[in-house]
């Protein structure tokens, strides 16, 4: 275990290095802060586009982190040659991408979490500068505490588009990596529609190819309840419990295939 945690801080303080976090967190961070003044465009919406696009950007920004950083976790390594020195120290092959997967989760943590206090200073503002009849208005309370289940979800989002990243950069180059997370991450906002393509097509084969598709590529529509916070619809316990156990499982999944792969790889 401390091998995995050696790996894992040396991740971390890699990607402290790396701009990208730091420009794509102030970049969040500005477009969070910008809500407010678009939302100042909008009459009696201000509340829900600030809510909306803030959310939107913590998703938006925290993804293009996990892949730009995901997809270099392994090739970096092997391209620098470093590979060879870190797995000739008491360091195994399963062990080494566990603890690279963790040093990029603890990233994506500290970066999501400077943007949710960004997010939550400006909804603060809202809420001392607004009128009793703005706040009659609105769908839902601007602290409302509801607001945290999205981050999280989108938190577990991220975990398993990392885990998807690692998985690809073991066996392909950074740029096939990023094109085929990205592609994946598509899809699986999309995963619910290929339960329904035997409704629209005549051929049990693609039927079939669809439904498998369904069960193999991760569903990542339940993820997203940014509309139900917005609107202050209330998000069932099990719904966060069971997306996040299947966010579990499926990383559980992704990485034991990048371990297999990265056994099998000759760095001679």
């Amino acid at each position: 275990m401390r091998a995995i945690w050696f790996v894992a801080g040396a991740a971390f303080k890699e990607s402290v290095r790396d701009r990208v976090p730091y420009t794509m967190v102030v970049f969040a961070v500005m477009m969070i802060a910008a809500s407010y003044l678009i939302s100042e465009l909008t009459a009696g919406q201000d509340l829900k586009i600030i809510k909306d696009l803030g959310l939107a950007a913590m998703s938006i920004f925290g993804l293009v982190i996990a892949v730009f950083i995901g997809i270099g976790l392994v090739s970096k390594e092997v391209e620098r040659k470093s590979v060879f020195a870190l797995l000739t120290k008491p360091i195994t092959r399963p062990q080494f991408i566990l603890g690279k997967y963790l040093g990029l989760l603890v990233t994506l943590v500290v970066n999501l979490s400077v943007m949710t206090v960004a997010y939550y200073l400006v909804l603060f503002y809202m809420e001392t500068t607004a009128t009793a009849t703005m706040r009659a208005s609105w769908a839902a309370p601007a602290l409302d505490p509801r607001q945290l289940i999205a981050i999280v979800l989108i938190m577990g989002e991220l975990a398993l588009v990392t885990a998807v990243a690692l998985l690809f950069s073991t066996f392909s180059s950074p740029l096939l990596a990023a094109l085929l997370t990205l592609g994946l991450w598509v899809a699986g906002h999309f995963n619910h529609d290929l339960r329904q393509f035997e409704q629209v097509v005549d051929s049990r084969a693609v039927a079939a190819l669809a439904r498998g598709l369904y069960y193999l590529l991760p569903n990542l529509a339940p993820f997203n309840v940014r509309a139900e916070v917005v609107y202050g619809i209330p998000v069932a316990a099990s719904h966060v419990g069971l997306t996040l156990l299947y966010a579990a499982a499926y990383v559980a999944a992704l990485l034991v295939a990048a371990i297999a792969i990265f056994r099998r790889r000759d760095f001679k």
